[in-house]
């Protein structure tokens, strides 16, 4: 089951955790950050890439790749189940929207022009996303 919360208990749990002042809209409202402003952009450590809300692992550094679109892209989630797909018919567009499989929270969106071994371009929100340094 989903966790669940208000809308004041998400905002004082991102709060808490310094996430940046769009956390909140881009993960609870689906708003996008603007591209090239995210701070995990241009970011190249190793480690993993997790929910900003509730901390489940979404991706790991080994795969997330230079796509040029302005986002924080990878081509694989961390596991099977972690992120969940949905339909999104928005800004007359379809396209597939990604959020976490725990909680719900937005994350971005996911294409299908992304290099192998999946094809696939998961376009994350950098604002949705927690990293945690491999030790």
């Amino acid at each position: 089951m989903k966790i669940q919360k208000t809308d004041a208990e998400w905002q004082a749990e991102l709060a808490a955790k310094g996430a940046e002042p769009g956390a909140f809209q881009i993960t609870r409202r689906a708003a996008t950050e603007r591209p090239f402003t995210g701070k995990y952009e241009s970011h190249w450590a190793d480690g993993s890439y997790h929910c900003i809300c509730c901390g489940h692992k979404l991706f790991d550094s080994a795969t997330k790749f230079d796509a040029g679109c302005g986002w924080p892209s990878f081509y694989q989630a961390a596991e099977p189940g972690a992120i969940e797909e949905i339909v999104d018919r928005s800004h007359g567009m379809v396209r597939t929207e990604t959020v976490c499989a725990q909680c719900g929270a937005h994350l971005g969106h996911v294409f299908e022009d992304g290099p192998a071994p999946t094809g696939l371009r998961y376009c994350m929100n950098s604002a949705s996303l927690n990293f945690e340094a491999q030790e």
